[in-house]
């Protein structure tokens, strides 16, 4: 058997491949225009290849008026275990007793997952959950209306656990407990007429006279919009070029300026690391350049003056080497 030979709204569900399945259908009158429709169905086993061929004929008659219907949600429920007449009569007295009348019928029973609810963890305590629709031709009870009131809805919309009076708790099987934030009424009374199909023309349009086109728009005066885009960034930029000219040239100090605040050994030394910096630049460009006079023997840097040569091959490194008696150390 394909899905595909299934009306639309008709589908198969069973709890496990050996239950029996259950065939379904929950449409409105467009769905399921009124009629016959018929399904055959062909069943195999698997164990002994035997073959079965049912044919079910479904008549779609016309919807009974129930001008007064809720619908209640049974989150410790599922679809399966709901669509036996007996387990329908059980949720039934219940929500007799809720409603306060015996005049009562189930209108359509659902499965939560069909109305964008989460599929169950494989685990015992989790079930799908099942919204029930019933009706009846006499008004809502008491319970039912006070669903409706603002206190109702705080302690729902705050998640807090809604306050059920001990005469609206009517739940004899705890499976068929009811979550009272989901209860939802419909008073079919009080909704409107739906609006009218629309009229069909002949689809050609009626002569409405020439083509008028409008009139061009009028002229634009694009200069404050030149200031705007172009003068004020051009004075923007040449305010900034002043600036940074007058801190660049006119608040250096000078190196005259400079010199004459500094230490006069300090600048010494530097003068001196500028000048050996240059030499030995020289050096490396030109080979045939003299030793500087800093890497000549007994040179006085600070006079400049060189001393002359030992005859003796043996010079000491330090004196005390020739005299190990000698004091070498600074004294004041």
């Amino acid at each position: 058997m394909q899905p595909a030979e299934f009306p639309r709204p008709t589908r198969v569900a069973a709890l496990h491949p050996k239950a029996p399945p259950w065939i379904m259908a929950s449409c409105t009158e467009r769905q399921c225009p009124r009629g016959k429709s018929i399904i055959e169905v062909y069943a195999i086993n698997k164990r002994s290849y035997d073959t079965t061929r049912q044919i079910f004929v479904i008549k779609a008659v016309a919807e009974k008026m129930i001008p007064y219907q809720a619908e209640f949600f049974l989150k410790l429920r599922e679809i399966e275990k709901v669509l036996p007449s007996t387990v329908q009569g059980e949720i039934q007295q219940d929500l007799q007793k809720l409603w306060k009348t015996e005049d009562l019928e189930i209108v359509n029973i659902s499965n939560a997952l069909d109305r964008g609810g989460r599929v169950p963890l494989p685990l015992a305590g989790h079930f799908e959950g099942v919204y029930v629709k019933v009706g009846s031709q006499k008004y809502f009870s008491r319970c039912l209306l006070g669903t409706l009131t603002a206190e109702y809805e705080k302690q729902c919309t705050a998640g807090a656990k809604v306050k059920v009076p001990g005469e609206c708790n009517f739940c004899s099987i705890p499976s068929n407990c009811i979550s009272w934030c989901k209860i939802e009424l419909f008073d079919l009374t009080k909704q409107e007429p739906a609006p009218p199909a629309p009229t069909l023309g002949s689809g050609i349009l009626e002569d409405g006279g020439d083509f008028d086109p409008p009139e061009s728009p009028l002229s634009r005066d694009y200069f404050p919009d030149y200031i705007v885009t172009v003068i004020v960034p051009l004075i923007l930029a040449v305010i900034l070029f002043l600036m940074l000219a007058y801190i660049m040239f006119g608040r250096r100090e000078g190196v005259m300026k400079r010199n004459a605040k500094t230490n006069q050994i300090q600048l010494y030394h530097h003068n001196t690391i500028l000048e050996n910096t240059d030499e030995l630049r020289n050096m490396a460009a030109n080979r045939r350049l003299p030793p500087p006079l800093s890497t000549l023997p007994m040179f006085n840097y600070r006079t400049g003056e060189e001393a002359p040569p030992l005859q003796s091959d043996n010079i000491p490194l330090i004196m005390a080497q020739h005299d190990p008696y000698s004091d070498t150390l600074p004294r004041k």
